[in-house]
């Protein structure tokens, strides 16, 4: 059956021209002594690989295919078989549909696989078609937990707290778990996910991914495996699994795909068991070019001009999560010379950065950002990089630093440009050091890009047009761009991020307006006048330029006090939501 199946699988291939007919022969004869299909044996020597392969075999047969890697799979259906018939036949169920179980097939013409799942679930069978590595990392990663549950519930019952520890450290090093923990970092790792959440509940564990800013489902692994779980990830991180009241912080270092990437482990005690969060940080992303940070042509002349100066202060602000490390260690890679001495703080040192001192912040041994800051006024530094500004302490040495021939970077939690100064003087930060020391200040946010997949055109209603006009300040066009959802983007008609800024250089005007103690409406007029682009007005820019769409911008940047119409009735009002987008 098998060899029959392969000849019209490979006539098929050559038809696609996605082999050769030489390749099909030896294939077919290796297959002659071996238990594994055509298709594989062609994948397995490079002739074909498994989305081609998947593609053809769908289109031949008029089957499915899914992505096991954003499919949202029942943990009780998938291992509803003995793990030995999943792995035989490379299959796993993946939900009930009515009276049918669905079913991930590496290939969907054995039939003999067809019948064994049937006949041990007493269901009817829907099949589908994945990708070999996807099933097998899919039963890797189900059935894996379904073992460390069975283990994790017999170490839970132990009264003996030492004899626990003993058992758990054990089974943490056991391979099903340490498949399941590097199958999520795996995937998290493919996704190009920024964090994966490992979060407890009463009932059960569920575990997400951020992909381009959004948490999305990744699976709900039963209770019983959520202390095995969190205790392997602890021991890969090095941090104590004894330790369960406290929070912890960790590291790991691990290679993918030739690549290296730093994780960052933080740990927090709720009342269901530990929530752990591990930020991936793949030095592609951490430190990227220059010109690849997103700025408009005229802000990335202005920032590079800024950067120029051989002493002053630079800050860079925005919520968490908006790239400003990003930012920071972008400008740290483009100022990195033989002939500077660069030294950072940070909390924590996010990527290691060859040629630069970097130096991590300890509060618990009082090695705080403005004790080593002082410390570092003492290492002969040309270019000073502190991870954040939180208190008055730290914004007066640092403000000091750069009155006396140092360039200084920094962040701030302010919601634009222009606020960074407020912010500084709420602090306590006196006006005269801030007007002598601040070069300029970028304001940054993250928006996700259209699918380059299914990025498609359409026509605005009358209603989007009306409130396009009223939000942006200009006429609406009669289309834009959207993404309709695909597989590539998991549905969601987005894929990818990039930042729009804002920047504020302080000039001799907004000196004279800090030092007269001006409220921040008369710095943003001030800053508008000499030409700063308003964050929305820079996210319009790529709207109309097709990378993104107007609700996204809105989203991200609506809460700006930058908005240019309507600024009494707008600011500070929650974005409104376009009228449903036809399909």
């Amino acid at each position: 059956m098998v060899r029959i199946i392969g000849k019209r699988i490979g006539e098929l291939l050559i038809e696609s021209k996605a082999v050769t007919r030489e390749q099909l022969l030896e294939a077919m004869e290796e297959q002659k002594v071996s238990t594994r299909p055509t298709g594989q044996i062609l994948i397995s020597k490079g002739f074909i690989t498994e989305e081609t392969f998947a593609r053809i075999l769908s289109k031949r047969l008029g089957i499915p295919r899914v992505n096991l890697y954003s499919y949202e799979i029942d943990p009780e259906v998938a291992t509803a078989i003995p793990v030995l018939m999943a792995r035989r036949h490379q299959v796993l169920p993946l939900r009930r549909q009515g009276e049918k179980i669905v079913l991930a097939m590496a290939d969907p013409m054995n039939i003999i696989a067809l019948d064994d799942v049937a006949m041990y679930t007493g269901s009817g069978v829907e099949p589908v078609i994945a990708l070999p590595s996807a099933v097998e990392h899919a039963i890797d990663r189900y059935f894996g937990l379904k073992e460390s549950m069975e283990q994790a519930v017999e170490v839970n019952e132990s009264r003996d707290k030492e004899e626990e520890l003993s058992r758990l450290r054990t089974l943490v090093e056991d391979a099903p778990i340490v498949k399941v923990v590097n199958s999520l970092i795996q995937q998290a790792v493919i996704e190009k996910a920024s964090d994966i959440h490992i979060e407890p509940s009463g009932k059960g564990v569920r575990i997400r991914m951020r992909v381009d800013g959004i948490l999305h489902d990744l699976m709900s692994p039963p209770k019983g495996t959520q202390p095995v779980i969190v205790s392997r990830i602890k021991i890969m991180s090095g941090l104590d699994i004894a330790e369960r009241r406290l929070p912890q912080d960790g590291r790991i270092l691990l290679q993918s795909n030739l690549k290296d990437v730093n994780l960052r482990v933080s740990t927090l005690p709720t009342i269901h068991g530990e929530k752990v969060v591990i930020r991936l940080l793949e030095r592609e992303r951490v430190v990227l070019p220059l010109e690849k940070l997103g700025f408009s042509e005229q802000n990335y002349r202005l920032f590079k001009q800024s950067l120029l100066n051989r002493s002053g202060m630079i800050l860079v602000t925005g919520p968490t999560g908006c790239g400003k490390t990003t930012t920071l260690y972008s400008v740290l890679n483009y100022l990195n010379s033989p002939k500077d001495n660069i030294i950072t703080v940070e909390d924590p040192v996010e990527y290691r950065l060859e040629g630069v001192n970097q130096v991590q912040v300890n509060p618990k041994i009082n090695l705080t950002f403005a004790s080593t800051l002082r410390a570092i006024l003492r290492q002969d530094p040309n270019i000073i990089m502190v991870g954040e500004i939180r208190d008055l302490e730290t914004a007066e040495i640092a403000t000091r630093a750069a009155l006396t021939g140092h360039r200084v970077l920094s962040t701030l939690h302010t919601n634009d440009a222009p606020r960074a100064i407020t912010r500084l003087l709420d602090m306590g930060v006196e006006n005269y050091l801030i007007t002598s020391s601040l070069l300029a200040v970028v304001a940054q946010r993250l928006i996700r890009l259209i699918c380059p997949e299914c990025r498609q055109k359409y026509r605005l209603t009358l209603d989007q047009r009306l409130l396009f006009s009223k939000v942006f300040g200009r006429e609406a066009p009669l289309e834009l761009y959207r993404g309709n959802g695909c597989k590539k983007c998991n549905r969601t008609g987005y894929r990818g991020r990039v930042a729009i800024h804002e920047l504020l250089r302080v000039d001799r005007k907004i000196r004279r307006l800090i030092l007269d103690g001006a409220g921040p409406e008369k710095i943003v007029a001030a800053a508008r006048e000499q030409g700063m682009i308003p964050m929305l007005r820079d996210g319009l820019r790529r709207v109309e330029k097709g990378d993104t769409t107007p609700e996204e911008v809105m989203r991200v940047a609506f809460d700006s006090t930058t908005v240019e119409s309507e600024p009494g009735n707008l600011r500070g009002a929650p974005p409104p939501a376009l009228p449903a987008l036809p399909r």
